[in-house]
């Protein structure tokens, strides 16, 4: 299974013990999906972690962020499916899951109806996705 996991899901899980987001992430280090990133959803990763986390809980969580996106495996943007998403700023992960073949992984499943419906991107919540990898 490939994977595009959106920033509200990696920020939750880095910084909230015992949620579908951390189990998810558990899961993304011990290899059982292939995360996929776009240099747009690395930088975002970094800049929500920096504006929300004070620098010493930041200090802690950034080796983790290192290690999950060491793991991850990096899509080229070939293709721009732009403007698609009700938020303009998840674009980026519609063509990151597009140009991957991958399924999103989010909080916000509104934001991205219109991808599901038009595209048939399939956008999971991560308590589905964590279900899903549980039946594999």
């Amino acid at each position: 299974m490939r994977f595009v996991i959106d920033t509200n899901v990696v920020f939750e899980g880095l910084t909230k013990q015992g949620s579908a987001s951390g189990i998810l992430l558990d899961a993304w280090l011990v290899g059982l999906f292939q995360p996929c990133v776009t240099d747009a959803l690395i930088y975002e990763y970094a800049d929500v972690l920096t504006r929300k986390l004070n620098p010493s809980r930041l200090q802690k969580i950034y080796p983790i962020l290192n290690r999950l996106l060491s793991l991850a495996q990096f899509i080229p943007v070939y293709y721009n499916w732009r403007p698609i998403a009700a938020d303009p700023g998840d674009d980026h992960i519609v063509n990151c899951a597009m140009n991957a073949n991958a399924s999103v992984i989010t909080w916000n499943i509104r934001d991205f109806r219109t991808a599901k419906k038009h595209l048939g991107l399939t956008v999971l919540t991560p308590v589905e996705a964590v279900k899903l990898l549980a039946f594999e």
